[in-house]
Formats: structure tokens, sequence, C-alpha cells
């Protein structure tokens, strides 16, 4: 059976205007998407095509739009426990240890106090922080903070992650660390998992399909199928053909068409993983 037939998140026909002092913004229009159970998704486009907007949506922070947002058939009504969001800012609470940080994102589940002291722990080893528990931010790196605040949004176990260009702040050593780290609590978690960022590479990295938006209104381009194997090569011809063949699409710049794709524009974009 094809997993989207039953997609765990489904977006359809969504638009989204802002009023402005001087009418109305469009700033997403017409946007479908189904996302399978488990499926790794990634967004990329230039500033203010709508990216972070369609986050908020799904996430549940902003409830006017056209269309509709679905989670597992349901329409979205507000924020809620099934849906986690990290943000490009760690936004953890300077005079809390890392453990109540994440403890914070149990503060709706009820839970009784062993059982929240045991999910905390968990959470904190499934992103390698067990020797800081008891630090805080300010004496952690970024990439570590990072780690944190992707503890926070796992640990009331929700079915959907959102990222909302999660390492954008990060040096390039630290970024290709904690991407790696990503993969492997998704490999743990089974998480479905919503990515929003500028960075193509990135994308293709971790990501199973990428959605290429245009900008104002946004909307979709192009859907590209990452089919690279796990641990996926950055230094590899095909990784170098897709990654130069997005940017294309995202800059309309022949410079970022080498030539063996070139020849082979018009081709689907899948054969180019091959």
């Amino acid at each position: 059976m094809n997993a989207l037939a039953h997609p765990r998140v489904s977006f359809n026909q969504v638009g989204k205007r802002f009023s402005v002092a001087d009418g109305e913004l469009e700033a997403i229009r017409d946007f479908n998407l189904q996302i399978a159970d488990g499926e790794f998704v990634a967004i990329v486009g230039a500033s203010g095509c709508g990216k972070s907007t369609l986050l908020r949506l799904l996430v549940g922070l902003d409830a006017e739009y056209q269309g509709q947002i679905l989670i597992d058939g349901q329409p979205v009504h507000g924020i809620g426990s099934e849906r986690g969001i990290v943000f490009q800012e760690h936004r953890l609470f300077p005079w809390l240890t890392v453990a109540e940080n994440i403890d914070l994102g149990l503060v709706n589940e009820g839970l009784e106090r062993t059982r929240r002291g045991r999910r905390v722990a968990d959470f904190i080893s499934l992103v390698g922080l067990e020797d800081f528990a008891q630090a805080y931010p300010h004496q952690l790196s970024g990439g570590m903070a990072q780690r944190v605040a992707i503890a926070r949004g796992l640990v009331a176990s929700p079915r959907i992650l959102l990222l909302d260009e999660p390492f954008g702040a990060l040096d390039a050593l630290t970024r290709q660390q904690m991407q790696d780290e990503l993969l492997a609590i998704r490999e743990r978690a089974r998480i479905t998992t919503l990515l929003v960022t500028h960075d193509v590479e990135e994308a293709i990295f971790l990501a199973d399909r990428v959605v290429v938006l245009e900008p104002r209104p946004g909307r979709i381009k192009r859907i590209v199928e990452v089919d690279l194997p796990h641990p996926r090569q950055r230094a590899s011809l095909a990784f170098h053909r897709l990654r130069e063949t997005l940017l294309h699409e995202l800059t309309h710049d022949e410079r970022y068409l080498p030539p063996a794709v070139e020849q082979i524009r018009d081709l689907p974009l899948t054969y180019l993983a091959c």
C-alpha cells in the first residue's frame, strides 16, 4: 500500500494572507503536500517565501489561513502534544538547568514526578548529554544547547517534529555534527519530521524529499525525491549533481548546472540520484 494513501500530515490548498499597511500580503498560495508516517521532508526556498509560516500553521500557532491542514485525517485545532517544534535559537531559560529546560516540554502531560523524571533522563541520554543534566545554558556550547532544544521538542513523544532552521546559528563544523545527531535521533525515535531551511546541502543530506518553494506568494515549484542511501556522502558525484540542480531551481542561475546535469535537464530529478 502507498504510504501516502493515509498520510500523517496533509496540506490541502493552503493559503495565507497577512494584513499590511497598504492592503494584504499573500504569503502562501495553493500549497498541497502529503507527508507519510516516519518521513523526513525538507522545504527550501529564499527568505520570505513562507517556509516558517507553514510551520507556524502546522504547529497551531496561527489559525487564520485558507484551505485545510490535517493530521491523521483530522483538522489541526491549536497546539497539540503530537507536534513538537525546534526553532533556530534554542530559547532555553538561562536560570534553569538542562534537565529543567527539557522538563518544560512535559508541562501539559500530567505525569507524576517519578515518571516525569525518568522521561527527562531518557531524553537527556537520547541527545548524549548525561554529564550535563545539571548544567546551565551558559555552560553549554551552541551545539549542546541546540541538542537540549531538540530533547525538549521530543520529550512529550510527539509524532511530528517541526524544525525551523534549527542549525542556522551554528558554525559549519557543529552544524554538520548536529545534522548527524539529528539523523541518529530520527533513526531511534522514528518520528515524522518537517524541516525548513535555506541550506540546500542540509536538505539533501537529511531529507527523503525536498520541496522547492517559489517566493511571494510561496508555492511549490518542484518536489524532489532524494534517492540516496544513508549515510550520505557529501563529496559524491550524485550528491553534488543534486545539489547543483536544486541551486539552479532556486536561483535560475546557469552557473549551477554542471555539464552532466545540463545534458539531462529535462529528465525527472530522481534520475540524478542514481
